[in-house]
């Protein structure tokens, strides 16, 4: 993308930015400039060469790159008159950052550490080649969260532990943290919405906590549908018979938005787990159907609709 001092209405300009979604290309040529300026301001000597970030002039020195995708994300949901003022705000903040450094190794990490869910295309690819999915395409990494900031840790033994070991002080922490839970109900419909923090969709990590203490659910019959389209949104129905396949598209939809204008996108995918002696198991809802056709439902999904069919009751005759 070529950033220029005017602004360019033609309908190119319109069209999305493939790289700063969810904005146009003009609205991402204005949020560039509004970054370099700010970044000017402050001192950094940077400039930007259309990867999503804001990179030093001088490719030798030691300073990061400043990425802007979650930064056009945040910025998307106001209107362009108050993006001056939070594009300066968030530099503030990076600098207060950069000049404090990072956080060091935790001190207690029994205390301190958090798991959270992660992107793996985030991370650069030798620092997480062998290491677990949770998801497809998603990591479970222990970090640390002090003063809104999150810092994660892929090597463990840099303060005494072994990768299994962090995990479980991570999720220990974890299961005690407490859920914002609002309820989205649309014509047959309910949605458990989980919100409110930046661990929301880690919260899927030890889902079984979830619905016990969030949405008093013991060992649901017929499972549940989740989806974790970015890290501050955990989307949950409780499966009860075939307004599941209703229900599916809803969540599709809303977690498909999410992950394309939310900041910290994770997956758009929908999840159905089952839960079987005590035991959550993960499965895709959907599979991708070839030649960009409807996506269809997954195996184990159309399994359990036919066994949700037979509990319907019969259709009354008409007279």
């Amino acid at each position: 993308m070529t950033i220029d001092s005017s602004t360019d209405h033609s309908p190119a300009f319109d069209r999305p930015d493939p790289v700063l979604t969810p904005l146009t290309c003009n609205q991402a040529a204005r949020l560039v400039r509004l970054a370099l300026r700010a970044a000017a301001r402050l001192g950094l000597d940077v400039t930007y060469q259309g990867g999503g970030a804001l990179v030093p002039v001088d490719q030798s020195a030691t300073m990061p790159v400043l990425g802007l995708c979650n930064l056009a994300r945040a910025i998307s949901a106001y209107d362009e008159q108050h993006w001056p003022r939070l594009v300066e705000r968030h530099f503030d903040q990076v600098l207060q950052r950069l000049r404090t450094g990072p956080p060091g190794p935790p001190t207690d990490p029994e205390r301190e550490l958090i798991q959270r869910l992660v992107p793996r295309d985030a991370l650069p690819a030798e620092w997480t080649a062998d290491k677990p999915e949770f998801l497809p395409g998603l990591l479970s990494v222990p970090a640390i969260a002090k003063d809104g900031v999150v810092t994660m840790f892929l090597d463990p033994s840099d303060f005494g532990l072994t990768w299994p070991e962090a995990e479980r002080l991570g999720l220990a922490n974890l299961r005690r943290r407490t859920d914002q839970v609002e309820y989205l109900v649309h014509d047959d419909t309910t949605i458990a919405l989980i919100t409110g923090s930046s661990f929301a969709a880690s919260r899927a990590l030890v889902l079984d906590t979830v619905l016990r203490e969030s949405l008093h659910l013991e060992n649901p019959k017929y499972g549940v549908l989740v989806a974790l389209p970015t890290r501050d949104h955990l989307f949950i129905h409780v499966i009860q018979d075939l307004s599941v396949i209703p229900t599916l598209g809803l969540m599709l939809n809303l977690a498909a938005r999410c992950h394309s204008h939310d900041p910290g996108p994770l997956t758009p995918d929908v999840h159905l787990v089952t839960c079987h002696n005590a035991t959550l198991a993960w499965h895709p809802a959907t599979t991708p159907s070839p030649d960009n056709a409807p996506l269809r439902l997954s195996p184990q999904l159309t399994s359990l609709t036919k066994t949700l069919a037979t509990l319907e009751p019969p259709a009354t005759p008409s007279t």
